[in-house]
Formats: C-alpha cells, sequence, structure tokens
C-alpha cells in the first residue's frame, strides 16, 4: 500500500486536492481509502440527531456500526492512536491511502501552502515530497508554484503511484 500525506493549514486545498486524487485513482482502477484528521477541535459532526446512531452514543454507547446496502459505518466514542486508526481505514487493503494532515506523523507528504509563513512551520516537515503554493520559497525537492498547474501536479502524483510515465504498476 502506498501512503501519502496531504498537509497544510485550513483551507489551503487539502480536500480539494485528495478529492480530486481519488477520482484519478478510481479512474486509474486502484482502490484508495482517505485518513482525515479532524483539526477544527471538538468531535466530528455525526450528521442529524435524530439518526439510529446519534441515538446510541447519546445515550453511552461507547461505539455504534451500521451496515447495509454494501457500506459500514463505524462510530467510536475514543480516539486511538495514529497507528491504530491507520489500520482501521486499511482493512480493506487499498492500493493507496491518501491521509489528510497528521504533518507531525511519519510519512511521505504532500505540503500545500498560501503563504510564506506558513512555510516558516512546514519547511520542517520530515518527509517532503512535493510543495505546492508560494512561488517565493526555495526547496529541496519538486515544487509547483501555484495549485494552476492540476496537470502537472496530477502527473507527478500518477508518477508516485507508479501509474505514470510507463512505470510499472503498483
Amino acid at each position: 500500500m502506498k501512503t501519502l500525506h496531504v498537509v497544510g493549514y485550513k483551507n489551503s486545498g487539502k480536500t480539494t486536492l485528495i478529492a480530486r486524487w481519488v477520482r484519478l485513482l478510481k479512474k486509474n482502477d486502484l482502490s484508495v481509502a482517505v485518513l482525515k484528521h479532524h483539526g477544527h477541535g471538538g468531535k466530528p459532526d455525526l450528521g442529524a440527531a435524530s439518526t439510529d446512531t446519534s441515538q446510541f452514543l447519546a445515550n453511552g454507547a461507547d461505539a455504534t456500526l451500521v451496515a447495509g446496502g454494501g457500506a459500514v459505518q463505524f462510530v467510536w466514542n475514543e480516539e486511538p492512536e495514529f497507528t491504530r486508526i491507520k489500520e482501521m481505514v486499511s482493512m480493506g487493503n487499498p492500493d493507496v491511502l491518501l491521509i489528510e494532515g497528521y504533518k507531525g506523523e511519519i510519512g511521505d507528504k504532500v505540503v500545500l501552502l498560501k503563504n510564506v509563513e506558513e512555510w516558516e512551520t512546514l519547511s520542517q516537515l520530515e518527509g517532503k515530497l512535493l510543495v505546492i503554493g508560494c512561488p517565493e520559497i526555495e526547496t529541496d525537492c519538486p515544487h509547483f508554484h501555484s495549485r494552476d498547474h492540476a496537470e502537472q501536479i496530477d502527473e507527478w502524483f500518477l508518477h508516485w503511484v507508479g501509474k505514470g510515465d510507463g512505470d510499472e504498476t503498483i
């Protein structure tokens, strides 16, 4: 399984890029899982309070799982360590795991920037493979100055996955 973190500060384009790459992977007949760090404080929104899942949790359930129609939704009222979460999202043995956030964890990273100030912190990250945004900076890895270079960014990604430029597939 190939694993790649997409990191950056709020509204840097992480979700948009990952969604595009998910479509690209599926178009290339690859399976993909996505792990997202909810970095906005508090618990993620579970939707309507009237759902069975919400009712079970409100009444004290530590975990709830609903299955049907070929899908499973699991909610656990505990946040396990990163390695455990990564194992959980990878249960289906995807070809590629895209991780939104978790910039402090070990792994290959694509860094999205909106300004030079963000680079001051994010430049210290280990595992940077690609930087997108902020043409004023210098990097020691490939750097696209703008998100407007979507085609070249996608080519870089497919090459990284092993599906571009005649590379062997993963």
